[in-house]
């Protein structure tokens, strides 16, 4: 269990280093903040009139004593006939641990930063620029912090631990959720959920924690998934991981022109390495050392054409390269590169070339200041924050507990699997509609390994179409490429014209 949690935590490792979380408040019940501004904007061809609000809400245990301060931002469109009726959207990021101003900067605010395509963004100044690509036009949008992000805190005797967990921190949020719909009279509105990394499978757990608050949801976003944790975890004699990851290499070999003979087109040479990574790749991994010598051979030929690495490396690594170690070899002999997790577009200069792991991630590195810069300069000036607690963009959540409080029958917990959650979610509400957003040259969560997944939640024929799945040539954070801005607002706006009545 041990080196499944260090395995998983430099699998989930997707942001700069942790600052600890904010200390407990001195109060037992604090009044809840609220920063209230006015703003317009043209979206689409229309003016949007909104207020913006920096707010929190109260979590309380089951005596109304108060436990916690979870710290929001909320943009609702004005002038609105039926408020009550109108979209709304609660999004957030993942980690666990980091705050949601990665989102909130990059495409669901009003407001985004500017990033200079796949170069280290220059020191400061940096351009806060309209954001073509939100939501607001559709949908009235919540940030959420959870706790230990951003402002978000604990209150009184209150410990982190109660909020540091798949269950826990899927309980905090729903009670947030609950109360904002009752102090905002939305109860009756179309509802969604959008997450990216863990807050995917946050995603998950709350689609069920929410049915069981009698809270149907009309949509759910996937951005950049993992349900499954065993698609990420390169663990000693599990081969999912391997197959599931193998297509994002050959993405990323793609894009370096790395591969011995490059395919001109990206599409159809990434369907046919995902029907060789779930065939015959597969069954090679699962014969194991049974494998004939002559199978090993052609498994190794497709390996290096679909790769880019070379054939001894592989058979080295017995057909099995994890995603650290793909990052650090693909263009290890040219010019001692190293290729983003993030967003594997990204490169940077290995800090040892022997190194079998990368041991950074060049996009964190090149768009973390310029994110972080301009989240606490928009929060400050346009959103008239003027309190004295400086914003957590990534808090020290830990240990968290990955434990769903079922073992395997054997006295241990295993690797955590929220994929039933989302698929009993779907059962229990046949109307519940899910977008699967992947980023192509994402090898933090890799796209086929959450297509993978959403193909083994076992639902009914008649259900499956509820999935529906959306591509971007890009990374984890896909909306860092601004030119996939424009397809990623048309595509969420079907969505949630679809699922929503078109209100």
């Amino acid at each position: 269990m041990k080196r499944f949690v260090a395995l998983l935590l430099l699998a989930l490792a997707a942001r700069p280093a942790a600052v600890n979380a904010q200390d407990a408040a001195p109060g037992p019940d604090p009044t809840p903040a609220n920063w209230t501004t006015h703003h317009s904007m043209r979206v689409g061809g229309q003016v949007v009139d909104y207020d913006a609000t920096v707010g929190s809400i109260i979590l309380r245990d089951g005596d109304e004593k108060a436990i916690a301060e979870v710290y929001y931002t909320a943009y609702v469109r004005t002038g609105v006939a039926d408020k009550g009726r109108r979209p709304i959207m609660f999004s957030y990021n993942g980690g666990p641990g980091s705050s949601s101003f990665w989102l909130h900067m990059g495409v669901m605010g009003p407001k985004r930063v500017a990033t200079p395509g796949t170069e280290h963004a220059s020191p400061a100044p940096y351009s806060i620029v309209d954001n073509s690509a939100t939501l607001l036009d559709k949908t009235d949008i919540v940030m959420i912090d959870p706790v230990g992000t951003g402002f978000s805190r604990t209150l009184g005797e209150a410990e982190g631990k109660q909020f540091w967990g798949l269950d826990e921190d899927g309980r905090s949020i729903t009670q947030f959720i609950q109360r904002f719909l009752s102090q905002h009279n939305r109860w009756n509105s179309p509802k969604y959920l959008l997450g990216e990394s863990y807050g995917t499978t946050r995603s998950a757990v709350l689609s069920s924690m929410l049915q069981g608050a009698n809270i149907d949801l009309n949509g759910i976003v996937l951005v950049s998934a993992v349900l499954d944790f065993r698609t990420l975890i390169f663990a000693e004699g599990e081969d999912i991981a391997y197959v599931t990851n193998l297509p994002s290499y050959a993405a990323t070999a793609w894009y370096h022109d790395a591969l011995p003979n490059r395919p001109p087109e990206l599409a159809p040479f990434l369907h046919e390495v995902e029907a060789f990574a779930t065939g015959d790749y597969a069954t090679a991994l699962l014969k194991g050392n049974t494998l004939a010598a002559a199978d090993r051979n052609r498994i190794l030929d497709r390996l290096v054409a679909y790769t880019g690495l070379s054939r001894d490396y592989l058979d080295l690594a017995d057909l099995r390269v994890s995603a650290p170690e793909f990052e650090a070899e693909l263009l290890r002999r040219d010019g001692g590169k190293v290729v983003g997790r993030l967003d594997a577009r990204f490169l940077g200069d290995a800090a040892d070339l022997l190194s079998q792991f990368a041991g950074r991630d060049p996009q964190s590195s090149a768009i973390s200041g310029a994110y972080a810069a301009a989240w606490n300069t928009y929060l400050r000036t346009e959103l008239g924050y003027d309190g004295t607690r400086e914003y957590v963009p990534s808090g020290n959540v830990y240990p968290w507990n990955w434990d769903r409080g079922a073992g395997s029958g054997f006295g241990f917990a295993g690797v955590p699997n929220v994929g039933p959650d989302l698929a009993q979610a779907i059962r229990n509400n046949p109307h519940l509609e899910v977008l699967l957003v992947n980023g192509l040259f994402d090898l933090a969560t890799p796209y086929f390994a959450a297509v993978w997944t959403m193909d083994h939640l076992g639902l009914p024929d008649d259900l499956r179409d509820n999935i529906g799945r959306a591509d971007f040539e890009a990374g984890h954070m896909m909306y860092v490429h601004e030119p996939v801005l424009p397809r990623w607002k048309q595509t969420l706006d079907a969505f949630i014209d679809r699922t929503s009545g078109g209100m």
